[in-house]
This record gives structure tokens, C-alpha cells and sequence, in this order.
């Protein structure tokens, strides 16, 4: 492409002496004779009625009937529309077919390429053009400045600049706008500030472009200044000014600013057209007032569906998702067709809520608007299904996506991460690597999180050296992302070291931190963190006080995790969620304050949602407290029927106080309602593959050699002291009850730890469940008999055995 301008360049210099826009006026004012019958021909009048290319077609054997072809009118008039109904195919053939072409006929084929756009058949045909001998006028080369849309075009944007001058329009105000646009759009704005400099004169639209320049990439204070600097040069400015400018109010969250504009808006009159109105709901939703900004989207007269997609966008930006599908559907109901944009956001909001019927919805709606194959609609449905629990059908659409891009590949693993699948995630990393897909911070971020779940430190240690290749450690997402991971992994004194290596920490840094803290049962360290947060630069937010408070849960400061609840209303003026009250139930209800967590549930201000009863459900099995067991059981069956989890929850408390008939009756119960125990599953790596163990099950290829072993263990630990807890198994002779509590999960991945590694290795177990109580207690006994430290990651914490003491005290 560049050695074909380069020959036009040579060819303009010698061919054609400097070309004045004057010239190019008597160039359009010259006319080829056309009969006045050609103009009133039925034919021209249809054509002139043709508002799509459908239209076009069925005109078209009218004109070829008729002889009417060979018109230079009509060869023009059908190259026009063709190229202005994006079907340059079709407008080149009537081109191709012409003998006698007129120069006008050269300039609308040039600026058909151009607006599709196809930069290089663009340059091809304007090749053509001047092999052809057609002078070129300065709108030619406009045309192909606004074919140049991206920084890869960049360099023949820079030679079109070049035939601009040596053409003799470099003092041209069209052409050098043209010129400030293009290097605008290809993110040069400095290159496009020194054409805005040299021009001689200036119009309203060189200082708007300059304006949406600086705004679009990224240097909003430039583009404010910009702004001001039109004012002192007395030039008033303009409604695109405001629509271009607002961006940039947003991105700063000048909000004052914002409302200035505003109201030279209003004094302008300029508050009643559609495309200002939506920029300035856009603003103010981006500043944080969403309100207002709702005002302004109900008071439109007119509302176009750029207007409908910002408001939408901008409940979903704010967390209101719900909102969001109100406003989605009141589009639709009024007639409005969706773009992409809307379909994107409204997926975006289902997502957050959760609703998988609503974004099945959405997602019929976009095959019926044929924009199932937009990759950017694919990717929103991707991370949809992702979000609602179906990775399964996100991963069907992913299949069927030719055109995989990065977003594609990152969706699909963090889906998988977030999804309890951290192998596949690893498994789609693996295939986006041999696809020669390079990997950003998101990506990266996607896989830590996927190990996090994972839970191995061999890999963990291995993804860390990975984004230390490739310079990404000192990002404060990456990083942020490695101190959860290595939290989630046992090591918390790796994660602290990560955490004091950032030279940037954010909120989530400060929450990964404290949160791993609480889940080792660090609670002291969890709040002296967070002392020294709230004495920095970073202000906590809701997830930090739940952090703080679960943390004083899991070590049983009680007085410390009630100070935090009452501090994040009136500090730091955050309402509780559900979570929070959730929190509070389990700070008081694990420390045996029963009775308090029962009046706190009592006295809340809102409903009280199933984390809150299963808190205090949980309370009560540590407590063996029967009677608030069965009233918090009675609300959750209530609000979750279909959870056998707190059945079964229900019936270990009956058990635990001898009350066989009712352990019966949880237990018809479940099998009337078809309900079912989450059956034990715990986690092993062993030389890099992750075996992982059922209860009871002999599924292993080692489970001979696993269960032989175990036998043998069990012997040494009931010589150190270790008692089993046959009080958990009903219905069967005691041996039985020992053989059954001998199969549990943990006890065959510990067993199988401690066969495959050396003396002094640390085993490292995870666990989809609570810990039970006996396997808790044997636990202790075998890093006892064993000298072995063994880390288990259970639901809610890690316990970390070593000679025989385990670090939550019991207290779990």
C-alpha cells in the first residue's frame, strides 16, 4: 500500500502543478448536457426516492429497461446509492461497465471505498484514478484520511498527509481538519495538535475535533482546556462542542463543571437535542448522580437508542442491575429496536442479578435481531451464562465462535475459575497459549484466580514466576490477585510478602490481605491491617468490614468484630447487606451467644435472608443448642427447601443430643422431597496432578495400598490417644461406625498425602465441606504421630496441624 502512494506522490508531483480549492469549484461547476426527458424519466424520480438498497434493486431493472444505463446521470446516481448503501460490490460494477466515465464518477467510487471502510482498495482505486489521469480535488484525499480508523493505518495516513502538501492543500481548512481527525483517530493526538497549530485559520469544527480528540483519548483536562481556550478566542461554542467535552467531564468527575455546562447548554438552547441530553445523562450517572441523570432521560422529548443504552448502562455502572432490566424492557415495550450496546448491557445486568431466565431471554432476542454472531454480543452471552452457573452452555458458544478474540478466551476462563472448575480454566489457558493468543492482565488475573480455587502452591509458585516474565508483578491487579491466590493456597506468609511489595495497594489489595488473615484464623493480625488501612490513604468499603468482621469470627473477638459493624454505619456511613448481618449472626453465635445472635436476627431492618439462618443453624450444631436450631431451621426450610445441606445440618444436631426419632424424621423428610447430601470430597496434589477423594470410594488406582496404610495409621493414633466419634454414624455395630468414619474423605487424601511424598513434606488437602469433628480430632493425632505439618482448606477456613495442635484452637 505504501509503495502504490509513493507512485502516486511521484506521478502528482510531475503530472499536476498545485491544485487550489478554487480549482476544484470550477471542476464541480462543470456540467455534461443532459436532456431534460432524462430527468423527468419515472425511473430518476424512484431513484430519488430509494431509502435502501432493497429499494435500489427493484428500480434497477426499470433503469436497464428503459436504456436509461448509458445515462451519466443515472450511472452516477446508481454508483451514489450503491456506495451510500454500503454495497460498493455493486456500485463497481456500474462503475466497471461505464466507457465514458466523468471525473465525478472516479470521486463518489473513491468515496464509496471509503466509507465502508476499506482503506485498501481505497488506495488501490485512488492508484487507479491517477493512472487514469483524473486530477485529484482535496476531497479525495479526506475521504482517505477517514478510511484511516486505527493506529495499524496510522502509516498511510501520514502519506496521504504527505500528497496533501506536496498537492498544494496544506493551507486548506478541510483538508488539514480532515488531517487533525485522523491522527486523532489514531490515537496520535499530539501529531493532530501540531496540524491544529500551523493552520492559518480556524472554524468551529477544527476546535470541536481537537476537543473529541483529546477526549476520546484519554487527556480529559486537555480537552477542558481546549474548551477554554475557544472561549478566549471568542468563538462560542457549539452543541457538538458540549456532546464532545461531557466525556471528558465525566472521566474526571468534575460534577461542578458538569452542571456549568449544563446550564450554557440550557441559555443555548442546546438541552432539547436528543444527542446532548443523553451526553449529559451519561455525565452525570458517570459523576455519581444517578438521579439526576434520571430525571434528564424521563424529561426527553425525544429519545433515540443511543439514549435508552446509556441509561441502561448507566444503572448498571452504578449497581442497580435491576433498574437497568426496568429500563431495558420499557424500551421494548415502546417499539425501540435494540443495538448491540443495548443487548450487551442488558446482558451485563443479568448477569449481575444472577438471572439466567431473563438472560435466556436476551439472548433468543439477539438471534431474532441477527446479532448472535457479533463476537462482542457472543462475549457478553459468554460471561452471562458464566455468571448464572451454566458455564456449560458459555462454553457451547464459545466452541461455536470463529472469531475468537482475546476477551472470548478470558471470559470463558474465569468462567470456569468462578465456576469451582479451576481445570478446564487451566485446560482453555493452555489451548489460548498454543493459538499463539498473548495473554493480558485479565487474562492472567483469571488463571490466578482459577489456581486460588485450586488451591496448590507448586502451581501457584509457577503462575507467579509466569506473570514475573512477563513483567506484570508490579501490576496492582496481578499482584492483588497473587496475595489472594497464595492466602488461598495455605501460604499466608507468602501472601504477606506479595502484599509488601506493592509499591500500589487499592481496596481489594487491603480486602485480599485481611480476608486471608480471617480464613487462617490470624484475626489480631486481620484487625491490626486494618487499623493501619483506616490510618493510610485507602477508605475501607463494605467488603473490608465484612472481611474484618468474618475475621473476628473465625478467632472469637467477639467485642473487636461488634466495634467494626456499628464503625461502617456511623464512620464511614455504609449500610449493612445481607452478608454483613450475615457475619454478625456468626460472630455470635460461634462464641455461644446464642441468644444475642437470635435478638440481633430479631431486631434487623430488613428480611432475613438464608445466609442469616444458616449462620445461626451452624451456631447451633457447634453448640449442640436443639431449640433455636429449630426455629433457624424452620425459616430456612422455609426460604431454601430444595438445600438438603441444612437437613442434614438439622439431623448431625439431633444425633449430637440423642434424639434418634427425630434424626428419622429429617431424614424421611429428604428422601419424600428427593433431597440429598452433598456427598465429602477433599483434594491432594501429588508431583503436580490433583487426586481427589470421595468418601467411602475405591476408585483410586491406589486405594489398596491407601486404605492398607490408613489401618495401620488409625492404630498408631489411637495409641497416642486419639478416641473415634462413633456417635456421628446411626444404624450400624461400632466396628461398622469406625470403618465408616475411617473412609471420610480427608483421612484417605491425608493418608494418600503421606504414602507419595517424603519425610518432612507439608500436605496440603482441600475440602468441598466443613470439617467433621472426628476427622478434625484424628487429624491433630496423625501430625503428631507423623511429624508432617498438614494444611486443610475446608468451606470456611484453614486449619493448620502441626504436632498435634491445630491453629484454630478448636474454635472453628
Amino acid at each position: 500500500m505504501s509503495s502504490q502512494l509513493a507512485h502516486v506522490s511521484t506521478i502528482t508531483r510531475i503530472q499536476n502543478p498545485p491544485f487550489s480549492s478554487s480549482h476544484h469549484q470550477q471542476f464541480l461547476s462543470q456540467r455534461t448536457y443532459i436532456p431534460a426527458k432524462v430527468y423527468e424519466h419515472p425511473a430518476a424520480l424512484l431513484l430519488e426516492r430509494c431509502s435502501s438498497l432493497e429499494d435500489l434493486r427493484r428500480v434497477l431493472p426499470l433503469v436497464f429497461k428503459n436504456g436509461l444505463s448509458q445515462e451519466h446521470l443515472f450511472q452516477t446516481k446508481l454508483v451514489s446509492l450503491f456506495c451510500r448503501y454500503g454495497s460498493v460490490v455493486e456500485a463497481a460494477r456500474v462503475f466497471d461497465a461505464v466507457d465514458d466515465k466523468l471525473d465525478v464518477l472516479y470521486h463518489t467510487m473513491l468515496k464509496g471505498y471509503a466509507k465502508v471502510p476499506d482503506l485498501d482498495k481505497a488506495v488501490s482505486f485512488f492508484v487507479r484514478m491517477r493512472c487514469d489521469d483524473v486530477e485529484p480535488v482535496v476531497y479525495n484525499f479526506t475521504y482517505l484520511l477517514k478510511a484511516c480508523g486505527d493506529e495499524a493505518e496510522l502509516g498511510v495516513g501520514k502519506e496521504v498527509h504527505g500528497l496533501l502538501v506536496k498537492s498544494g492543500f496544506s493551507l486548506d481548512l478541510f483538508a488539514m481538519t480532515g488531517l487533525e481527525n485522523m491522527y486523532a483517530k489514531c490515537r496520535q493526538v499530539h501529531e493532530a495538535r501540531k496540524v491544529f497549530d500551523r493552520m492559518p485559520e480556524r472554524d468551529l469544527v477544527s476546535w470541536n475535533t481537537m476537543v473529541s480528540g483529546y477526549s476520546q483519548n484519554g487527556l480529559a483536562r486537555m480537552a477542558l482546556e481546549m474548551v477554554a481556550l475557544m472561549c478566549e478566542e471568542n468563538l462560542k461554542p457549539s452543541f457538538i462542542t458540549v456532546v464532545s467535552v461531557l466525556p471528558a467531564v465525566s472521566a474526571l468527575g468534575l460534577i461542578r463543571i458538569g452542571k456549568e455546562i449544563h446550564g450554557y447548554a440550557m441559555r443555548a438552547g442546546f438541552d432539547s437535542l436528543v444527542n446532548v441530553s443523553t451526553a449529559l445523562v451519561d455525565m452525570y450517572a458517570k459523576c455519581g448522580s444517578l438521579n439526576t441523570a434520571r430525571r434528564i432521560f424521563d424529561g426527553m422529548l425525544e429519545k433515540n437508542v443511543v439514549s435508552w443504552n446509556s441509561m441502561i448502562d448507566a444503572y448498571v455502572q452504578n449497581e442497580n442491575p435491576k433498574e437497568a432490566m426496568v429500563v431495558f424492557q420499557k424500551m421494548l415495550d415502546e417499539g425501540v429496536k435494540p443495538t448491540d450496546v443495548s443487548i450487551m448491557g442488558a446482558l451485563h445486568a443479568c448477569a449481575d442479578l444472577g438471572d439466567l431466565e431473563r438472560g435466556r431471554f436476551i439472548h433468543k432476542l439477539s438471534v431474532e435481531l441477527d446479532l448472535d454472531r457479533n463476537v462482542s454480543v457472543v462475549n457478553s452471552l459468554i460471561s452471562m451464562y458464566c455468571k448464572c452457573k451454566d458455564v456449560d452452555t458459555a462454553a457451547s458458544l464459545f466452541g461455536k465462535l470463529r472469531t475468537r478474540t482475546l476477551v472470548s478466551w478470558n471470559a470463558m476462563i474465569l468462567g470456569f475459575a468462578q465456576n469451582g472448575r479451576p481445570i478446564e480454566a487451566l485446560n482453555y489457558f493452555s489451548q489460548m497459549r498454543a493459538w499463539t493468543v498473548k495473554p493480558d492482565t485479565f487474562t492472567y488475573v483469571s488463571v490466578i484466580t482459577a489456581l486460588a480455587e485450586l488451591s496448590v502452591t507448586h502451581q501457584a509458585k509457577w503462575i507467579h514466576g509466569v506473570v514475573m516474565r512477563n513483567c506484570l508483578d508490579k501490576n496492582v491487579f496481578v499482584a492483588t490477585a497473587l496475595v489472594d491466590m497464595y492466602a488461598k493456597c495455605g501460604a499466608i506468609t507468602t501472601a504477606r510478602k506479595v502484599f509488601d511489595m506493592m509499591s500500589e495497594r487499592h481496596v481489594t489489595t487491603w480486602n485480599a490481605m485481611i480476608d486471608g488473615y480471617g480464613t487462617h484464623g490470624i484475626g489480631k493480625a486481620a484487625l491490626e491491617l486494618f487499623e493501619e488501612m483506616r490510618k493510610g490513604n485507602v477508605k475501607p468499603n463494605g467488603v473490608t468490614f465484612l472481611s474484618v468482621i468474618s475475621a473476628c469470627s473465625h478467632s472469637g473477638l467477639v467485642e473487636a468484630g461488634v466495634k467494626c459493624f456499628h464503625m461502617m454505619k456511623e464512620g464511614y456511613s455504609i449500610e449493612p447487606s445481607m452478608d454483613h448481618y450475615g457475619a454478625m449472626v456468626d460472630l455470635l453465635g460461634r462464641a455461644g451467644l446464642l441468644n444475642e445472635a437470635w435478638d440481633f436476627i430479631a431486631q434487623m431492618p430488613v428480611k432475613p435472608a438464608v445466609n442469616v439462618y444458616g449462620a445461626m443453624l451452624g451456631a447451633c450444631q457447634i453448640h449442640k443448642n436443639v431449640s433455636f436450631a429449630e426455629k433457624a431451621a424452620e425459616r430456612l426450610f422455609e426460604l431454601n427447601p430444595d438445600d438438603g445441606g441444612y437437613h442434614v445440618l438439622l439431623a448431625n444436631i439431633y444425633r449430637a443430643a440423642s434424639m434418634w426419632e427425630k434424626v428419622g424424621q429429617v431424614r424421611v423428610s429428604m428422601l419424600r422431597q428427593g433431597l440429598r447430601k452433598t456427598p465429602g470430597c477433599s483434594m491432594v496434589e501429588i508431583k503436580n496432578e490433583v487426586h481427589s477423594f470421595f468418601s467411602g470410594s475405591t476408585d483410586h488406582p491406589s486405594s489398596k495400598e491407601i486404605y492398607t496404610f490408613l489401618e495401620k495409621l488409625m492404630c498408631k493414633i489411637k495409641e497416642a490417644g486419639y478416641v473415634p466419634d462413633t456417635k456421628l454414624i446411626l444404624g450400624v455395630e461400632d466396628d461398622i461406625k469406625e470403618q465408616l468414619l475411617n473412609s471420610h474423605s480427608e483421612k484417605l487424601a491425608i493418608s494418600f498425602g503421606l504414602l507419595n511424598t517424603t519425610a518432612g513434606t507439608t500436605i496440603h488437602v482441600r475440602k468441598n465441606l466443613r470439617v467433621c469433628a472426628d476427622c478434625h480430632n484424628a487429624t491433630k493425632y496423625i501430625s503428631l504421630v507423623t511429624g508432617r505439618e498438614i494444611v486443610v482448606r475446608d468451606m470456611q477456613r484453614f486449619h493448620h496441624f502441626k504436632n498435634g495442635v491445630c491453629s484454630c484452637g478448636d474454635y472453628w
